[in-house]
């Protein structure tokens, strides 16, 4: 992979995903997942359903003035909106960068039980060319981190992280941008600072491998956690603590050549994760550009709000355009 031949066009792109006060919109959940909250909104989940829900979401009036980019699964990202359209194309025509999520899912890591390696380097490469060929401008590799009694292991996360590499260099040969996305899970009884400890090191072992595989961290955009207490934790921390102890450990992990963090919102309620993408650029300023890419912390109130009812399309993209301006404002703090 030649460095003087993509740098410039991926750096850009990376850029554009990260920059302007806009997030990118992760609609990339997988089948079964994205079938159980339709029915969690009453919607039957079928094929039709699960296109025309994202079909909603895309042609949203006005949403890329908020989002430069959405995140598809492969199902809909070959497929067409009900006007005919490919959704990447239809994401192009509204302004904003098509993207996919091209890992196979998280599986369980020989000799680590209760640990995870996310799947899917073989056959990488050729999917890409197809995937660019069809209008691609990133891709989506997400990596899953547990925290409890003695995890995460060193083994599942220099398994993680050796992967996520090897995906990153073959999207940036390939001429496309990767969001590398290792998450720790918010799962758990952890306090903050056990959150943050994990953070650090799964993020100094990821940095380390990208660099052993010679990515370009210029054209790169980083998908981490937030760094907060578990969802089971005694003791809550305010937004001004999560703020603090996210940006401490992003400070110490994140090379200052990555344009941007998009950062996930992890199970984390609709406000809560808008409060604290506030709360961490009102500490600006940052080496690097602190944007989101949500998903449901954006989609669930437009899933409700549409239900599934064609007449209801226009209440799910306000819902959906909504949430999506209240984080772009969160950027400005």
């Amino acid at each position: 992979m030649s460095t003087d031949t993509i740098q410039r066009p991926i750096g850009e792109i990376a850029r554009t995903m990260v920059s302007g006060g806009r997030g990118i919109l992760a609609a990339d959940e997988s089948v079964s997942t994205m079938n159980s909250r339709l029915e969690g909104a009453g919607v039957p989940p079928t094929v039709e359903q699960r296109r025309a829900y994202r079909a909603m979401l895309v042609t949203t009036p006005g949403l890329s003035a908020w989002i430069s980019g959405i995140i598809l699964s492969e199902d809909i990202f070959t497929a067409s909106t009900g006007d005919g359209k490919p959704f990447p194309v239809a994401c192009v025509e509204a302004g904003m960068l098509a993207g996919i999520k091209v890992d196979t899912g998280a599986k369980a890591l020989a000799g680590a039980p209760d640990e995870t390696v996310t799947e899917g380097l073989d056959g990488l490469r050729e999917r890409l060319e197809s995937y660019a060929a069809a209008g691609a401008s990133f891709t989506k590799w997400r990596a899953v981190i547990k925290i409890g009694d003695g995890l995460p292991t060193p083994r599942a996360i220099a398994a993680n992280a050796q992967a996520l590499a090897r995906y990153a260099a073959l999207v940036q040969e390939a001429g496309l941008v990767p969001i590398v996305e290792p998450e720790v899970l918010m799962t758990g009884e952890h306090s903050l600072d056990r959150c943050a400890a994990v953070t650090e090191t799964t993020l100094r072992s990821i940095f380390d491998e990208l660099t052993a595989q010679g990515v370009a961290l210029e054209g790169m955009v980083l998908k981490p956690n937030m760094v907060v207490p578990g969802d089971r934790c005694a003791t809550s921390s305010s937004p001004a603590e999560v703020a603090s102890a996210t940006i401490r450990t992003l400070r110490r992990t994140v090379p200052v050549a990555v344009p941007g963090i998009a950062f996930l919102s992890g199970g984390q309620g609709v406000e809560m994760a808008t409060t604290h993408l506030a709360e961490m650029n009102g500490l600006g300023p940052h080496p690097w550009e602190l944007s989101f890419s949500f998903g449901r912390a954006l989609v669930d109130l437009a899933l409700k709000a549409w239900r599934g009812e064609p007449g209801l399309a226009g209440d799910g993209q306000q819902a959906l355009a909504e949430r999506a301006r209240a984080n772009a404002q969160a950027r400005a703090a």
